[in-house]
């Protein structure tokens, strides 16, 4: 073997190896990448957790909204949880001013929020994620005064005196703070609506392309 064709054939086991290193290299990148995990519809797993997140701040804004209004009106800051408190503790939650009980008041009210963030952030963001803001704000304006006519006047209405003998809900809450509190709540989960997004890790899509 000349000198030329020694030349010939190193070159040869370079090329090859250099292809050897791009592979290495492509199948760490896919690794690195996350294998292609996300799933290749609607993420609907992520976007009811994102929607319990977000019910809870949508519930934590509209009991602040109570909070204040009650206190400029010079009442009780948690009136709208004495009174949501008579549905289990009947019409002696009206005086009530224990701050324990008030404060698991609370709880169950930001619980309540996070489950109902539920539908109303996969309303949002899998038939409404495109469309202008607009229409998503009709929407969840519908959506708000929606749910507050069910729960009040479809559910709690007849539950709560066949349960617990009153309906103090119905009756002490007036219609414009139900409607307003309702409402904050919407609007906020359709300011926030955008952090509850699921967004592919990068090179995801190309990867169930090539499949």
């Amino acid at each position: 073997m000349n000198h030329e064709e020694k030349l010939e054939s190193l070159r040869r086991q370079i090329r090859q190896l250099q292809a050897e290193a791009a592979a290495l290299e492509s199948a760490l990148a896919e690794g690195a990448g996350g294998g292609g995990w996300a799933p290749p519809g609607y993420y609907t797993t992520y976007h009811i957790l994102a929607g319990m997140v977000l019910g809870f701040i949508g519930a934590v804004s509209s009991l602040m909204f109570n909070v204040v209004g009650a206190a400029m009106l010079g009442r009780h800051p948690l009136q709208l949880i004495q009174v949501y408190l008579t549905f289990p503790l009947g019409e002696k939650a009206l005086a009530l001013d224990d701050g324990f009980t008030l404060a698991a008041g609370c709880c169950l009210y930001l619980g309540t929020g996070m489950i109902g963030g539920v539908p109303f952030h996969l309303i949002l963001s899998r038939w409404f994620e495109s469309a202008g803001l607009g229409k998503r704000f009709v929407v969840a304006t519908g959506l708000s005064l929606g749910v507050w006519v069910v729960n009040f006047y479809g559910v709690l209405s007849w539950m709560q005196p066949l349960l617990i003998g009153g309906n103090w809900i119905v009756e002490q809450v007036p219609v414009y703070v139900a409607a307003a509190t309702h409402l904050v709540f919407g609007w906020t989960m359709l300011l926030v609506d955008a952090w509850g997004r699921f967004t592919p890790p990068a090179g995801s899509f190309a990867r169930r392309a090539q499949a």
